[in-house]
């Protein structure tokens, strides 16, 4: 019995790239277009926006919180970094800077209201997801945002590699996920998310300012957002207010897929990877083989409760 909790992480951690392998077995048995390096690097492209706001997902989650207003700031970020472009002719690098900046206020804004008034992270979030989506509409007038600069749309454009096209963005996303898994394993700071999630009160007590390390995750989980935006442009050429609906959910999926506990304090942000790229594949693979979207909703939904319920089995046997 002693063994068991040792054995459980390295299960949590494999698991995600087990079932994402499973999955790939079972569409290439069911369609001969699936296993394919052009296949592959659609579904990496398709994946690539959900992907990085996964990534500050993650470490909000790690925290034992969670962020449900992600997709609606990522789709006011994308907004505001192309309408100063488009519309008042600010250089490319000077409007994403300041799309960025505007995400990360978000992200300052949710993480006051959880450390300073010590407002649960799923009211906080549901709050800000509203008033992103409100300051989007009216910002934008409802309008699709067209002729932005070149600069913007670069990280859609893609090279050839062994004759499979890849997006700019894919290794954007790829970069920042092994950075930030690095980043969480090597550092002190990293370290610090980990603990904060595993006992907030604990933490405080051998001297962590526990409080600077939230605010910090949601200021960073805002600049990932912020990169999201920007990939979001890239890939669609404008700035769409009606974008990031559903993105919080994917996110939120990619997340828990990837053996991220939603108790805080237990994932891997590689296994997130795997979690968005299960999803990625399943729509794919369900689309090849001409099932309806409805049933990639369901089966998402039912993906979600395995992993969650997977999750709570699993701390139960660590206990």
């Amino acid at each position: 019995m002693n063994k068991l909790p040792f054995k459980l992480p390295p299960l949590a951690t494999l698991g995600p790239f087990i079932a994402l392998l499973l999955a790939c077995a079972f569409f290439t048995t069911q369609s001969e277009r699936f296993l394919s390096s052009q296949n592959f690097a659609l579904i990496l492209q398709q994946v690539m926006v959900v992907g990085v706001i996964a990534i500050g997902q993650t470490l909000i989650i790690l925290t034992a919180g969670i962020d449900l207003s992600c997709g609606m700031v990522m789709a006011l970020g994308g907004i505001v970094m192309t309408k100063l472009a488009a519309d008042f002719g600010l250089p490319a690098p000077v409007a994403i800077a300041c799309g960025i900046a505007v995400t990360m206020l978000f992200g300052l804004l949710n993480g006051l209201l959880v450390t300073r008034i010590k407002l649960p992270p799923f009211i906080v979030t549901l709050g800000t997801l509203n008033i992103a989506f409100a300051v989007t509409q009216l910002y934008s007038g409802s309008q699709t945002v067209t002729d932005i600069p070149a600069g913007m749309t670069f990280l859609g454009n893609t090279f050839s590699l062994g004759g499979t096209s890849i997006s700019y963005g894919v290794l954007l996303m790829l970069a920042m996920y092994v950075s930030t898994w690095l980043w969480l394993r090597e550092t002190a700071p990293g370290r610090h998310i980990y603990a904060v999630g595993n006992s907030p009160e604990a933490t405080r007590l051998t001297g962590i300012p526990t409080e600077r390390v939230l605010l910090g995750v949601y200021v960073l989980a805002g600049l990932f957002y912020g990169v999201a935006a920007l990939l979001s442009v890239a890939r669609t050429g404008a700035g769409d207010p009606n974008a990031g609906q559903t993105e919080n959910l994917d996110a939120i999926t990619a997340v828990v897929l990837g053996g991220t506990s939603l108790f805080g304090g237990r994932g891997v942000v590689l296994g997130t990877l795997m979690g968005a790229m299960i999803v990625g594949v399943f729509r794919n693979g369900l689309t090849l083989m001409g099932v309806s979207s409805v049933y990639q909703v369901l089966v998402t939904g039912i993906l979600v409760i395995l992993a969650v319920a997977t999750d709570q089995m699993s701390r139960k046997g660590v206990r």
